[in-house]
């Protein structure tokens, strides 16, 4: 089934590219993309405004496929669950990858380890060929590291610690952070949904 896949985000698809490789799910990119402007209150509701505005803009060009869109972010609950929903503009739109990390690492710098949980979430949703739409979740549970640790991944990777691992994300590679991150979670969700259909 050809996807189109609605994000400018090269981490982001690179990822669903990993999670849905060898699944019905066969991601393609629209370079014309125009990207609609986000909410911020809801993942899920980012994840739907995503995915239709691309689906209309495929069927505005007269092109057939389904599509595929996911709104992710980190939850610190130091700090009453921020940046949430907004962790792509925290610190602004236009702030670097690092800049975000070392600004929450600074906003934490007091925080002692143990309370410095946080939580991935992601919310995706499919528009099927024809408009049927089919929405997910999924998270992971960890914490705020005190340093960057790892080089893989990208986003708030680095200082996300995953206790079960013993690692931060960023030093899980690529295979071991799909099969347990919040992103996968959801990925398996929805084929799981996906699959029931049949």
């Amino acid at each position: 089934m050809k996807t189109f896949v609605a994000t400018k985000n090269l981490g982001k698809l690179q990822d669903l590219h990993d999670l849905f490789r060898g699944t019905e799910i066969e991601l393609d990119t629209y370079p014309l993309y125009a990207e609609p402007i986000e909410g911020e209150t809801s993942y899920a509701d980012n994840a739907a405004l995503k995915a239709r505005a691309l689906y209309q803009q495929l069927q505005q060009a007269g092109v057939r496929g389904a599509v595929i869109a996911d709104d992710s972010g980190l939850e610190v609950a130091a700090l009453g669950g921020r940046p949430g929903v907004l962790s792509s503009r925290y610190q602004g739109p236009n702030a670097t990858w690092p800049a975000r990390r070392e600004a929450l690492l600074t906003e934490l710098k007091e925080v002692p380890a143990e309370l410095r949980e946080a939580k991935f979430c992601c919310a995706i949703m499919l528009v099927l060929d024809g408009g049927a739409e089919l929405a997910s979740w999924g998270e992971v549970s960890g914490s705020i590291a005190a340093g960057e640790h790892g080089k893989f991944g990208f986003g708030y990777d680095p200082i996300f610690f995953y206790p079960p691992a013993n690692k931060t994300f960023a030093e899980l590679d690529e295979n071991e952070k799909n099969r347990v991150s919040h992103r996968g979670r959801a990925a398996e969700a929805l084929l799981t949904l996906l699959r029931a259909r049949v």
